[in-house]
């Protein structure tokens, strides 16, 4: 494993582990499972473990996983104060206190301004005496580092890092986002200040993986014999300004499979060829792509239980995949629930949108999706399907 230094020369593993994306068992975290995963990564050499207040289960997994194994000294917790819910100051002690609690420690190494959009979202807490707050919590040595996350445009992300001394910070980045959200300028700007980087969405959430069929045949005669996966982490880590990239591993061989990118790649080596390469898939897939969803899920649960990041998946399939192969899929997660999870079920709240990090227009595009994914023959199938499904599991 390589490392790179944090503000205060702390090395940093250049994998960290995103804690999201869990396997699920049912309703609940896979923890046997999670554990044996986590576990080697540690044994592989990544110290930076990242979740989130929101993140369904994933702080008390992490939580209960380090202390039975008796390695909290030898990790990093990267965790969020969840800043779209405080309306007053006793909120910021309740949501640190429970986050404390869940992940069984007296301390957290890098605690993030969850999910900042604009100044407006950290000038309320600033209000409601957040410098204050930490400046005790840092003197109390019960956060070691304080930074944010963000969501939004450059402009705005430079603004966000001049307004506080911040420890460090995170970003939305992979070359598919390189001149939206914060991009490549606000990540150099970020560097330019001493301020260490965190990547999230390295893959998009998958898209940088699971590329159409021309972007595969490029990278398989490419003459490196990366794939796809290891072609996106490895143009991250060609640039120095970024410190961690995040993945949400939830398998044995990719934790390995990431582990052993991360301890043979060096910044600065991309040549020409591979420039080139990134350039032409990029190319490939902007022509394809409807809907810009990471499928993050933060837009969920809907009210309605409309499954957006499902609905808007099939969608850009049709573009990449063929229509056929693409409402085939949409069938099978979407049309033959026991619990219906159609566009057509969204009632306009606008919900979704108001967390939506990449700031979608969700209501207009479901529209869109369904009515591509649904013409008229495909919906009566559907029905049709849903009747038999259905009542044949009744009779069962």
């Amino acid at each position: 494993m390589n490392y790179r230094d944090d503000k205060k020369g702390e090395k940093l593993s250049l994998l960290g582990y995103g804690c999201m994306r869990f396997t699920k068992k049912g309703n609940s975290i896979d923890l046997d499972k999670a554990e044996k995963e986590l576990m080697r990564a540690i044994e592989l050499g990544v110290n930076y473990f990242d979740t989130a207040y929101i993140y369904s289960g994933s702080e008390v997994a992490v939580g209960e996983i380090f202390e039975r194994n008796h390695v909290r000294e030898k990790v990093k917790i990267a965790t969020k104060l969840p800043q779209y819910m405080i309306r007053n100051r006793a909120a910021i002690d309740k949501y640190y206190n429970e986050e404390l609690q869940r992940l069984r420690t007296d301390y957290i190494d890098y605690y993030l301004m969850h999910m900042l959009t604009d100044t407006v979202a950290w000038e309320n807490l600033v209000k409601l005496g957040i410098k204050e707050w930490i400046a005790d919590k840092k003197a109390r040595g019960e956060i070691r580092n304080v930074g944010f996350s963000y969501h939004g445009d450059t402009k705005m992300f430079k603004q966000i890092i001049d307004a506080y001394d911040w420890d460090f910070c995170q970003i939305q980045y992979n070359y598919l986002d390189e001149t939206t959200q914060a991009g490549v300028e606000g990540l150099k700007y970020a560097a330019s200040k001493g301020i260490p980087v965190v990547i999230m969405e390295p893959l998009r959430g998958g898209k940088l993986v699971n590329l159409p069929k021309e972007a595969m045949g490029l990278i398989e005669k490419s003459s490196k014999g990366w794939s796809s996966a290891e072609l996106g982490l490895r143009w991250l880590w060609n640039q120095p300004e970024v410190t961690v990239v995040l993945s949400g591993m939830n398998s044995i061989e990719m934790v390995e499979e990431n582990c052993r990118i991360a301890g043979n790649t060096e910044p600065d080596s991309f040549d020409d060829a591979d420039y080139e390469l990134v350039e032409k898939i990029k190319k490939i897939l902007l022509e394809k792509t409807k809907v810009g969803c990471t499928g993050c899920r933060y837009c969920m649960p809907c009210p309605k239980g409309v499954d957006i990041p499902a609905i808007f998946a099939c969608y850009n399939n049709m573009f990449s995949d063929g229509k056929t192969e693409a409402r085939f899929e949409f069938a099978r997660l979407v049309g033959v629930r026991k619990e219906p999870a159609f566009a057509s079920q969204c009632i306009e709240c606008g919900k979704c949108e108001m967390h939506c990090p990449q700031h979608i227009e969700i209501r207009k595009k479901l529209k869109e999706a369904d009515k591509a994914l649904r013409p008229l023959p495909y919906k009566v199938g559907i029905n049709i399907a849903r009747k038999f499904m259905l009542e044949g599991r009744k009779t069962k």
